[in-house]
């Protein structure tokens, strides 16, 4: 792997040096004044991330009134240089209670020279976990007074966590009651045509877990996606069930999956970290079901009145209800007055965003509630200009109901002392970018 640093400067917006640490020894200690004088005082900050001056390339990234620039002068991945900083500050950020600026490094700096010896060695990230780090780095950081207070835990065996292959999980806890809570959480991305006919459509999905289970336990999660499907019927030599079936798109995994396995069964298998942590990301493109429908008409009559009527129309099961059903239609900068008629919720005129503004508390399924509103323009002398309009845009969020059709077909939890786990699956829908043309 090429390599990722060879000094990191920490600078503050005039440019003055609050930290640094020289990795190796091809680049020099002055490299700072390079990147002064032709990034900070030429005014091209915002350009680019990555810039070369002579033979040395600088990525750099400002974090609150902090610039964090790396300096490297061989061959660099930068995409792990970027990596690393983000991981850092946020183990900065864990041991300084939250803050991260100028101050927390000047109250800090022995502390944060101690952890630049740790989490790199000669240009290479090392361990950025705060778990782990602080099972040896006990040194606690001058906190903010705004910051969050401490929890106390007891520390562990500190070399078997480092050197152990699950390092994001303690040894030894213990509950009373073992939970495993699972959520579902999809966001649609929708354009629409005026007509109704869908021109771009996708969801972008994310499971979140929270573990309350004691020891080590070994986790198995069986989804309805049709490579894991498949795998499965010719590992037990049997047809698969009939039933829907997804293909998941750009997935990635929190570090405890287990990849191997993952590639060989098409199992997601891990032993989870403790608390709340998030399991996995996707995306679907094909088969999404919508939860709603809209259909608009706008009439422009003359210059001085528009009628609007919107049709929402709510797709998913009667069973099932939205909450918090917003609805904005974009009307033009001069209106004067307007006057509604709704058959659910309420709906006014919102100067600020021109637009009406219809909201729903409650959006049961399988509904189609409608909204009339009259709208008066004032006149200007000025030349009329065609008014673009924009599109409509909705936010909702939809209980036990997910776009793409994923569901968790089982959830195993396997721990030798063999004690009952409860688990808890929740699914929510809502918008993204949800917009209508009109």
């Amino acid at each position: 792997m090429p390599v990722a640093a060879s000094a990191i400067y920490f600078l503050n917006l005039r440019g003055d040096v609050l930290i640094n640490r020289l990795y190796r020894d091809d680049v020099g200690g002055n490299m700072v004044d390079a990147f002064r004088t032709h990034i900070m005082q030429t005014k091209e900050l915002g350009t680019c991330p990555v810039r070369q001056i002579g033979g040395c390339s600088f990525f750099y990234m400002r974090i609150s009134n902090v610039y964090i620039v790396i300096v490297v002068s061989s061959n660099a991945n930068v995409a792990c240089a970027f990596k690393f900083v983000v991981e850092a500050v946020a183990l900065f950020k864990s041991y300084f209670g939250g803050a991260f600026d100028e101050d927390a490094i000047r109250n800090n700096f022995v502390l944060i020279y101690e952890l630049l010896d740790e989490i790199m060695d000669f240009g290479y990230p090392q361990n950025l976990s705060p778990e782990i780090l602080k099972l040896y780095i006990t040194q606690e950081g001058v906190r903010s007074p705004f910051s969050s207070k401490p929890t106390d835990r007891p520390v562990p065996n500190a070399t078997l966590q480092v050197t152990g292959a699950v390092g994001w999980r303690r040894e030894g806890l213990v509950y009373k009651k073992n939970e495993v809570f699972l959520d579902i959480v999809e966001s649609v991305n929708l354009l629409m045509s005026s007509k109704g006919s869908v021109l771009r459509c996708d969801v972008t999905g994310k499971i979140l877990m929270k573990c309350f289970l004691s020891g080590m336990p070994d986790l198995k999660l069986g989804l309805n996606d049709k490579i894991g499907l498949e795998k499965e019927s010719q590992l037990k030599s049997r047809p698969t069930k009939s039933g829907k079936t997804i293909e998941l798109d750009d997935v990635t995994f929190h570090q405890c999956v287990n990849l191997t396995r993952f590639n060989s069964e098409k199992t997601v298998s891990f032993v989870p970290p403790d608390g709340e942590f998030e399991l996995m990301k996707y995306r679907i493109t094909e088969g999404v079901n919508l939860p709603f429908r809209v259909l608009p008409t706008i009439k422009e009559l003359g210059r001085t009145r528009m009628e609007v009527n919107v049709k929402v129309k709510s797709v998913f099961g009667a069973k099932m209800f939205a909450l918090g059903v917003v609805i904005k239609i974009p009307v033009p900068k001069q209106t004067a007055k307007t006057s509604f008629q709704v058959t659910s919720g309420r709906a006014k005129y919102n100067a600020s965003i021109d637009c009406l503004v219809w909201k729903i508390r409650k959006f049961p399924g399988q509904t189609e509630p409608t909204m009339s509103a009259e709208v008066e323009l004032i006149s200007t002398m000025a030349e009329k200009k065609s008014w673009t309009r924009p599109p409509i845009q909705m936010e909702f969020q939809v209980p036990m109901f997910t776009a793409s059709g994923l569901r968790v077909r089982f959830l195993k939890v396997w721990e030798k002392s063999g004690y009952n786990t409860v688990e808890w699956v929740r699914y929510i829908t809502k918008a993204g970018s949800y917009e209508i043309r009109c």
